[in-house]
């Protein structure tokens, strides 16, 4: 950004220029029209091809008065500054990757589905740190507390459904987990987005527990509850012919586990049947837990007039020398 700090001076440059070339023009006038000689060869000086002579010096001149009233004028260039003041916040999200994720009431399929609002949401965030963890019978640290989105996103596409062996669902562990993530956290606000199509079966943590501990470090937990109750179909491998089929398999979501859960340290429940739900429920977390950024604006201006005075300055010089010294003329 550019400003004159006193531009009223600059009224002055289009009459000065104006006299300044009014002046040039009489003095020409005068030299050619009345200057009296005894001699042709006098005149040589001032013909037609050497008229620059005379020109050259004024105009030289006349820019450099011109540079000289913008230096007076102190032009000036800005320099914005912003303080900002963040109220950050740290946030762990820690989701189901359990068989069950397998079924198809969620297009594709609920963890495909789960995947893909997860990284809306971390794409909706702006300077949160945000890590990952992944859970079926045990509890995984896919990524730590980071303001990387790019690298989160990356590892949240490439979660695919717990080996058979590690299945099951350790919700009071992942959420022990992610507690340890953050208790050291000095964010004014810590939270844990949870979510899980199942009941707790597996690990060695009770989740109420879990919710015990987040609530001491004042660490708040929403829970989501995904998936329809009842029969939903899943893909199974065939035994014998090793093909692919679907099958209806009784699922059922605890949802007073998820609510007790969330009640205990001061978050939500929702509960997410649909697609559309599943993504309102992200973006209602997401605005319910917004970072809060007050922004101070300073203007520094740095002083210009150098740019302008120097040059000007040094056509002075050139157009004296150019008419008193190069181009001087002696009739």
């Amino acid at each position: 950004m550019y400003r004159f700090a006193h531009p009223f001076i600059l009224i002055l440059i289009l009459p000065l220029a104006a006299a300044l070339w009014f002046s040039l023009k009489f003095r020409f006038r005068k030299k050619t029209d009345r200057l009296n000689v005894g001699y042709l060869a006098a005149l040589s000086p001032f013909s037609g091809r050497n008229l620059y002579k005379i020109y050259i010096p004024e105009l030289t001149a006349a820019v450099a008065i011109v540079l000289l009233i913008l230096a007076l004028a102190r032009p000036q260039e800005g320099n914005v500054s912003r303080e900002l003041n963040r109220s950050g916040i740290d946030i762990m999200l820690v989701l189901d990757i359990s068989g069950s994720m397998r079924a198809v009431d969620f297009e594709p399929n609920r963890l495909e589905a789960s995947k893909t609002v997860a990284s809306d949401f971390v794409a909706g965030r702006e300077s949160d740190r945000i890590g990952l963890v992944v859970f079926g019978g045990e509890s995984f640290l896919q990524c730590p507390l980071t303001i990387d989105y790019d690298v989160l996103q990356n590892i949240i596409s490439e979660i695919r459904i717990v080996p058979e062996e590690y299945d099951g669902t350790a919700i009071g562990l992942a959420v022990s987990n992610a507690i340890n993530r953050l208790r050291d956290s000095d964010a004014e606000s810590r939270v844990i987005i949870l979510l899980s199509d199942g009941a707790n079966n597996a690990g060695d943590v009770d989740p109420r527990t879990a919710a015990g501990f987040a609530e001491e470090y004042g660490i708040k937990i929403y829970t989501i509850g995904m998936g329809k109750d009842g029969k939903v179909m899943m893909p199974v491998q065939n035994s014998f012919f090793g093909a692919t089929q679907m099958v209806p398999v009784e699922m059922q979501i605890d949802e007073v586990l998820l609510k007790d859960m969330a009640d205990a340290t001061g978050g939500a429940y929702f509960r997410a049947d649909t697609e559309e739900k599943l993504k309102s429920i992200w973006q209602d977390i997401s605005a319910m837990e917004k970072t809060e950024i007050k922004m101070a604006e300073y203007m520094d201006w740095r002083e210009l007039y150098l740019y302008f005075l120097l040059p000007s300055i040094l056509l002075f010089l050139v157009a004296v020398i150019l008419k008193r010294m190069v181009w001087s003329v002696y009739p």
